[in-house]
């Protein structure tokens, strides 16, 4: 056994770096295996783009439709609530659990509407002349 130790401590080893040659054949055949691949791909692209923007835009129309159906929905519900809250009956009902009371000829006061009267063009006129124009 110590004569297996000796000889792996006095064996020299060469760690000499080897020299490759570039192998210019097959540079030639990387760079246009290369260029068949990117053609291939830039094809599937160009093909598949314009299908994926349909089915973008197929989906984004599914999801409007969806939220004109529960914009819908919502309206509906909300027209019904309005129909029925504002409905007589129901007026009635919550007015009388206020105690309101229905008013009557002496409370009943009439209000004349008068229509402003106009200014007319001479007062127009004699801003204009006291401001100097």
């Amino acid at each position: 056994m110590s004569i297996d130790l000796e000889f792996a401590i006095k064996k020299d080893i060469r760690n000499n770096p080897i020299v490759r040659e570039v192998d210019v054949q097959q540079k030639h055949e990387f760079r246009q295996t290369l260029a068949v691949v990117a053609t291939v791909v830039a094809m599937l692209l160009f093909w598949a783009w314009p299908h994926l923007q349909v089915v973008k835009g197929d989906a984004k129309i599914q999801a409007l439709k969806l939220a004109v159906q529960d914009a819908d929905a919502r309206n509906r519900h909300l027209r019904l609530e309005l129909a029925t809250v504002t409905a007589p009956e129901q007026v009635d009902i919550r007015a009388r659990k206020a105690r309101f009371v229905r008013p009557t000829e002496q409370d009943t006061i009439i209000v004349l509407r008068v229509e402003p009267a106009r200014p007319s063009s001479s007062i127009v006129a004699d801003a204009r002349r006291r401001a100097g124009r």
